[in-house]
């Protein structure tokens, strides 16, 4: 049967049944005793059921509003609890935040700042999905996400963290001299790391520009910058690597550079949130907190 009565009457009612009165259910409720008799007279209209009963001196409930009552109270009981809850969420630094991040950036970047912030924050907990691919995030219900690059999605606040080049490395032994220009790699076998394809390289002197794709003499397909890494060691082939995972082990001799004047346009780590305004203190906290880290870095 379709309800035909107001919930915020019947809300009044239940203020009044808890309270026993009237006089006092209306100061409770910020309203004219007049305005809630009225509304309350109006509910049992709509009923067609009495559910009060009235004298000089008392209001007691009728057996049907008695019933009404227990029901309908734990309605109301349950509304304000999720208020409470609500309200905390917007005011108290607790809860839960969803968060995804790319592999490596996560390891490399992110890592220490998240459990720096769980440290700082006793009663928030960190959700942490690491993943290269691009989720739904909007499906995985996430709070903040982290992006290299592509970072725009609706309705969804990008704020860019910092600038990743890629440069090409091969085995420390491999004759990386040979290769002049990145049409050459074409002749060498390669190994892919998805997402970072094709492989996008500048002239850092000239600004030419030169877009590879790995097919000819692609030996492997990963999507983990560590497992390119032993591959490319292994002399399985050549890969297209971030410079801050890259250069410390070209200075090691671990690895060896090739085309030392080419790397990649730049690509930007961004976080990104739902909204500015009216974001949960936690999620607003933990924005802040890696806002403030990447200052410092840069």
């Amino acid at each position: 049967m379709k309800s035909n009565y107001s919930l915020d009457d019947l809300r009044c009612f239940c203020t009044v049944a808890r309270l026993g009165s009237f006089k006092t259910a209306a100061e409770h409720l910020s309203m004219p005793l007049s305005t809630l008799s009225r509304r309350i007279r109006q509910l049992e209209t709509d009923l067609q059921l009495r559910l009060l009963n009235r004298d000089a001196h008392r209001v007691s409930l009728t057996h049907t509003g008695q019933q009404y009552f227990e029901r309908s109270s734990t309605l109301f009981d349950e509304l304000s609890d999720i208020g409470e809850d609500l309200h905390r969420d917007k005011h108290e630094p607790k809860g839960k935040i969803r968060i995804s991040a790319p592999i490596n950036a996560g390891s490399q970047f992110l890592r220490d700042i998240f459990f720096d912030f769980l440290l700082q924050y006793p009663d928030i907990q960190l959700d942490l999905q690491f993943s290269n691919s691009l989720i739904d995030i909007e499906a995985q219900a996430m709070d903040v996400v982290f992006r290299v690059g592509s970072p725009v999605v609706e309705n969804w606040i990008a704020r860019p963290l910092k600038d990743i080049h890629f440069i090409v490395c091969a085995h420390p032994e491999y004759p990386v001299q040979a290769i002049t220009h990145p049409e050459m790699l074409n002749d060498h076998s390669s190994i892919l790391c998805h997402p970072m394809s094709p492989w996008q390289l500048v002239h850092s002197e000239t600004g030419a520009e030169y877009d590879h794709q790995p097919v000819k003499g692609l030996r492997l397909e990963v999507d983990e910058i560590r497992m390119l890494t032993h591959a490319i060691q292994s002399g399985l082939g050549i890969g297209y690597m971030p410079d801050y995972f890259a250069l410390p082990m070209i200075a090691n001799g671990e690895l060896s550079r090739v085309l030392p004047d080419w790397c990649s346009k730049p690509r930007t780590l961004f976080m990104l949130y739902r909204d500015r305004d009216h974001l949960p203190m936690r999620v607003r906290l933990f924005v802040e907190f890696v806002m403030a880290r990447f200052e410092v870095m840069t």
